[in-house]
């Protein structure tokens, strides 16, 4: 049911961006205009945050992991999560297990567990993503924003929706942490109507996820990934920042701006087509023609760098790593079908 609430906001996210386009016009001659007065100081700043996400993903992957591994190789994971996000970029979504594939042949480990380890880095991601939805929500009257009547009421409902995603991850984290195997159990006879194929899928799933909460219940080791977590979104607010100042038509936003795009754009990245991106695009050029009141040839420009600083900016070094380890396009597809399965 989500995901087909996802699918049609998605859709109609689409049709209002077409409709946009239709009414708006589009002049190619700004639009090209506007990338000569890109700063270079800012948009390299925002380049080095982040490279730097990508670095601290790695980090924290290494303290999700160290009960199992006391003393990672912090290349290899900063280089299996290069290849990783690069396959996600080409590939969309499909591309996600190449990176705890690659984790686990590296370190020698369990897929499963690298599974779990991806697992938990999402729900950390998630709950800090739905913090900065939260401070969208009840900040977004900061920016200078009207709202009508309709739009606030969707700002408010989704604010009371993000804190209850919250407290629902925050559940999960703190039920499967205390009572996993028991949790397990419970889950998996309640999905014993599945066909057989799919409940082995879902069965292999939730035991790699007990496995990967039961080598982080140390209240040490959950303080650590918090922190880490925390870190990694304040260097990707950070290249957000650089990013908007690096663009005269948003060099004027301040953190309180940047976190509201940032929080109302959060949904669009669950839309990843391959090699173009998808869902954060459509949503920043919504979000800043309809709520920040910008030109669409401006809005588009925005949309562009963030796709190429966020998300290509890292397909070169994934590249070359994946070279250097012997993986050519042929490889790389076999890899990601690999890991899929």
């Amino acid at each position: 049911m989500t995901a087909a609430f996802l699918a049609a906001l998605c859709g109609l996210a689409v049709l209002l961006l077409v409709r946009r386009f239709a009414d708006a016009g589009f002049s190619w001659t700004r639009f090209i205009s506007i990338f000569s007065s890109l700063h270079g100081g800012w948009l390299a700043a925002a380049a080095l945050f982040a490279i730097a996400t990508y670095l601290g993903r790695a980090i924290r992957w290494a303290v999700i992991i160290r009960p199992l591994r006391p003393h990672p190789h912090l290349w290899r994971l900063f280089s299996a999560t290069a290849i990783g996000f690069t396959a996600v970029v080409i590939f969309g979504r499909a591309g996600e297990p190449v990176r705890p594939y690659l984790i686990a042949n590296a370190e020698n480990l369990p897929f499963p567990s690298q599974v779990a380890a991806w697992m938990l880095e999402r729900i950390y991601d998630m709950l800090v993503v739905l913090l900065i939805i939260g401070i969208a929500m009840s900040e977004v009257h900061r920016t200078g924003v009207r709202l009508g009547p309709k739009l606030a009421f969707v700002v408010k409902a989704g604010g009371y929706a993000a804190a209850l995603g919250g407290i629902l991850c925050l559940l999960v984290l703190f039920l499967f942490a205390r009572y996993g195997e028991r949790m397990r159990s419970r889950l998996l006879e309640a999905l014993t109507f599945l066909p057989p194929v799919i409940y082995e899928r879902i069965s292999r799933i939730v035991h790699a996820f007990v496995q990967g909460m039961e080598a982080n219940r140390s209240p040490v080791a959950v303080l650590q990934v918090v922190s880490y977590t925390v870190l990694e979104w304040t260097i990707i607010v950070g290249c957000y920042v650089c990013l908007f100042r690096a663009i005269p038509a948003t060099a004027g936003f301040n953190l309180t701006a940047s976190l509201v795009f940032l929080g109302f754009v959060a949904i669009g990245s669950v839309f990843q087509l391959p090699g173009i991106g998808g869902g954060v695009q459509i949503a920043s050029v919504l979000i800043l023609t309809e709520l920040f009141g910008l030109k669409l040839e401006d809005a588009t420009v925005v949309a562009l760098m963030i796709w190429l600083i966020t998300f290509v900016i890292i397909v070169p070094l994934g590249v070359l790593l994946a070279c250097h380890q012997g993986l050519n396009w042929k490889k790389f597809k076999e890899l990601e079908e690999k890991a899929a399965l």
